[in-house]
């Protein structure tokens, strides 16, 4: 069936495709609506919200401040932490929470994930999420099982990273990321706080039975977490900018001893803010996927052969046509071990 079809029957509006090949990006297009109400078009510049792949973005911004030898990975987060503390108990009392147990959702922290604030509702500020406190819509973030014990997906770990980096740098994660990381890789596109003056042009999220999202699409104040916008295109640079620097032929943001600590499979076989794929796979790989509130995306990627796509939807529909596109592509540039795993997860918020 024909993309425009499979669009209809799912009620996905619109979807933008960045495929990657030979370690470049090979092609970009939009198909369908960024705004069904003016009929406003998908391009390959039209901006998406990212959701949780804002995690891996995240990660290689806090790994800078590792590589310069100002933070740790396995040092205890609260010795970092100046204007709000994650509380002790029975289980921090027995191991301490790290920044490589964050990244790697395996510190014992609650919150899976956030459901942002529609427009016209008062947001939390970064304490009040971390405390569940009005107007957060959100629990309060607390370790609750012994870090280290088990792999669990954590949206609120990485709002605790946040904390972190910004008490350490005193900057915000958007600004830091955006000289640390987006800039530096030509993310020219991509933002971690949405300006005034790309607001026209970012894609609106649909729901389920094609109902807009109030106001075009929810906010996250949870950063680290959740609030990146991007094109397709931006987030394919960062996934070469991985493959370049894990070949040690790019050193713009890490060096490729701290890329393969990210590409470092612990449990669960998740790294340091990415999914990796299985141990037994010929071609080892790594992914995240996205979901807000009317968006579902998807990042894959090889890690040494040049070859990967993104995918973003502005449907809460979104992640089965993501699945069928990038099962589409497989079958296209022969990513024969994708096609026998299935690999893409479901989309996390």
């Amino acid at each position: 069936m024909r993309l425009r079809e499979r669009m209809e029957a799912l009620n996905v509006p619109g979807i933008s495709i960045a495929v990657i090949n030979k370690g470049a990006i090979e092609w970009a297009r939009g198909y369908g609506m960024a705004d069904v109400s003016s009929a406003r078009a998908v391009t390959p510049h039209t901006r998406f919200q990212a959701g949780s792949i804002s995690k891996p973005v995240t990660a290689m911004a806090v790994l800078t401040l590792v590589e310069r030898g100002v933070l740790s990975l396995d040092h205890d987060v609260n010795d970092y932490l100046i204007r709000w503390k994650l509380p002790d108990n029975v289980f921090t009392a027995q191991r301490a929470v790290t920044l490589r147990a964050l990244l790697s959702h395996t510190a014992g922290v609650n919150v899976h994930g956030y459901e942002g604030y529609s427009a016209g509702t008062p947001a939390p500020n970064l304490l009040e999420v971390l405390d569940g406190k009005h107007p957060a819509n959100s629990a309060a973030v607390r370790v609750d099982a012994l870090p280290g014990s088990a792999w669990r997906y954590s949206g609120g770990g990485y709002e605790i990273v946040q904390q972190l980096l910004e008490d350490t740098v005193n900057e915000r994660l958007s600004q830091f990321a955006r000289n640390t990381v987006l800039a530096k890789i030509g993310m020219r596109e991509s933002s971690f706080a949405l300006p005034a003056e790309w607001k026209a042009s970012a894609a609106h999220g649909y729901l389920t039975d094609g109902r807009p999202v109030a106001g075009g699409w929810h906010s996250y104040p949870e950063t680290a977490a959740a609030a990146l916008w991007a094109t397709p295109s931006d987030i394919a640079r960062f996934v070469i900018e991985i493959q370049e620097s894990l070949a040690g032929r790019s050193n713009r943001v890490l060096s490729q001893a701290m890329t393969k600590q990210m590409l470092m499979p612990g449990i669960e076989t998740f790294g340091l803010g990415l999914f990796l794929g299985e141990s037994s796979d010929v071609r080892p790989s790594f992914r995240h996927s996205g979901g807000t509130h009317g968006f579902r995306s998807m990042m894959f990627a090889y890690d040494m052969t040049g070859q990967g796509a993104v995918i973003m939807t502005n449907s809460d529909n979104g992640g089965a046509l993501v699945e069928e596109v990038l099962r589409a592509i497989a079958r296209e540039y022969g990513w024969t071990n994708y096609l026998v795993s299935g690999a893409s997860p479901q989309t996390e918020k």
